[in-house]
């Protein structure tokens, strides 16, 4: 049985701030196990028996190579992909970057990666990352943080 498809699958995001506002997002790559090709707020699935957070900083260091501090939720997200057959429910959080810079460990998986402005991001993004950065922006409206756009 397979996660997201025959079940409801845990995933969880790194919504990946720098000290400049932009966004740390990361193109899925060709065997990726949906929305292939869009731009995303990196993360993964939970395994059984591991937080939310744990999750988050194993699929950081996975995937990219750096360590990361796991900040505020920023939602809670039902990710839903009908064409694709798949049902995800998704925590995203605000993170930073403690150590390392991003590189690509799973090229198979992500195609690119790159940090954006809020007022500069690739137009093919995820459905769920759309999701977060309009939750990111009420996010920074209520916390009275000001930011690039």
């Amino acid at each position: 049985m397979q996660r997201g498809i025959d079940y409801i699958g845990v995933g969880v995001g790194a919504l990946i701030v720098n000290d400049s506002g932009e966004i740390f997002l990361a193109q899925r790559g060709p065997q990726a196990n949906n929305e292939r090709g869009l731009w995303e707020c990196p993360g993964g699935s939970v395994e059984f028996g591991e937080t939310l957070t744990d999750a988050l900083q194993r699929e950081m260091l996975e995937e990219f190579g750096i360590t990361i501090a796991v900040g505020d939720l920023i939602d809670l997200v039902d990710h839903i992909l009908p064409d694709e057959g798949q049902h995800w429910v998704s925590p995203t959080y605000r993170c930073q970057i403690v150590r390392g810079e991003p590189q690509i460990r799973e090229p198979s998986k992500c195609s690119a990666i790159g940090w954006f402005a809020l007022d500069q991001l690739p137009a093919a993004l995820s459905q769920i990352t759309r999701e977060n950065l309009i939750n990111y922006r009420r996010w920074l409206a209520q916390n009275g943080t000001v930011h690039r756009e």
